[in-house]
Formats: structure tokens, sequence, C-alpha cells
């Protein structure tokens, strides 16, 4: 299932989201311009699992920051600001700007460490904000579970578009990150994903979306 827009007005600018894709946009461009020096830059920049836990340098550190804001290709960073444009601003509009840029960051954080803690002798440089948007998802999911997500589902040969709720949309998108961990016994990078970062970031979304949900309205009940 591929969403393309959710049925979700906001009332509110979603002023970090948009800069949080633009940033996103700007990297990828710089990368793209280093053209055959990228690599060395990915080096420098990525996160890469045993750097970290050995403690190679302070930078090592830094480096789980700077790589959520790196993609490995036109793929990556399209599929990525796809999800974080359809679900960040909804997300950001409960939470408020100041939170919403905490809670992303945060979430980052934790699937970088998820990642981290699943293999950390890699030394594969992992790159990408698929981590933090992740957290959004999770989010999204506990906020907004009956909001109704345009989706666009292969049907064999045929593409069909359809409504869906999007706690179907959304979980059915974590049940599959954790069926790939179960086929690949484990590994912790299947096809090149970072796949515990994925769960790792979206159980963080979930936990602290919890803390912006509101109250279901009380209702008064009959009296005999």
């Amino acid at each position: 299932m591929i969403p393309i827009r959710d049925d979700n007005p906001t009332h509110s600018v979603p002023i970090i989201t948009y800069l949080l894709i633009v940033v996103n946009i700007l990297v990828f461009i710089f990368q793209t311009m280093l053209g055959s020096n990228n690599e060395s830059f990915v080096y420098q920049f990525a996160l890469i699992p045993a750097n970290v836990t050995s403690l190679i340098s302070i930078g090592s550190l830094s480096n789980i920051f700077t790589s959520m804001f790196m993609h490995a290709g036109l793929a990556h960073i399209g599929g990525n600001m796809l999800y974080l444009w359809i679900f960040g601003d909804n997300v950001e509009d409960r939470m408020g700007s100041g939170n919403y840029f905490l809670f992303y960051i945060v979430g980052g954080v934790v699937a970088s460490l998820a990642h981290i803690y699943s293999d950390p002798t890699s030394i594969i440089p992992t790159v990408g904000a698929s981590g933090a948007i992740a957290a959004v998802l999770g989010a999204y999911l506990v906020l907004f579970p009956s909001q109704k997500v345009l989706t666009l589902i292969p049907l064999g040969f045929w593409l069909r578009m359809t409504l869906l709720p999007a706690s179907l949309v959304l979980g059915a998108w974590f049940l599959f990150q954790l069926a790939q961990v179960i086929f690949s016994w484990g590994s912790p990078e299947v096809g090149g994903v970072a796949i515990w970062a994925h769960i790792g970031g979206f159980i963080s979304g979930v936990v602290l979306g919890l803390l912006f949900k509101k109250p279901e309205p009380e209702y008064p009940g009959y009296q005999w």
C-alpha cells in the first residue's frame, strides 16, 4: 500500500515539516553535486554503529544527527519525504511546532540507537530520515487512527486507489517491518534497509504521541 494523501486538514502552517523537507532535499542535492566525492562525505557524516560503540571520536556521536538528513538515492528520499509530507503536518499541528521538532529529533535518535543495538559491530554506513519519520507515523497512528488516507493498492497488474483508515495503513506498514525481521531471522538489515531503526522509531512515536492524545469526550449517562 502506498499512501497518496490524507483527509485531515490542519489548523496551522506546518512550518517545521516544510523546513525538514527542504533541508533534506537540499542536502540530497548537495550529495548529488559531490559526484565521486559523495562516498567520502557519507563515511564522514553517516551513522556507523561500530564507530559509535567504540567511541572512535566525538564526531561519531554527532553522526547520529547528521545521518538523519542524508539519503542514498532518489527513491530513498522520495519515499521518505512523501510520508513526511502526508503525515507530518497533522502531528505538528497537534503537538505544536517546537514540541514537534524535539519529537522528530528524539524519534530519530531512538531509531538510530535501535539500529546500533541490533548490530553494534557493523561498519556499514547508515543514512536516512526513515527512523524519525517512522516516529511520525507512530504518533499519527495514536493521534488520528480513524482519519482516512487515500491509498494506492497494487492488485496484480492493476492499481486501485481507495480511502482506508490510518490505523489500517500505518498498522500494515508496521507489521510489514516486523515481518521482514521475522523472515530474515532477525537480521538488522534487510535489503540494505535498517529495519530495526524503523521499528524503534515507530514505537517511540507511539509512546510519545500518547502524551499529546486528547481525552475522549465524556457523555452523561442515562439516569433512571
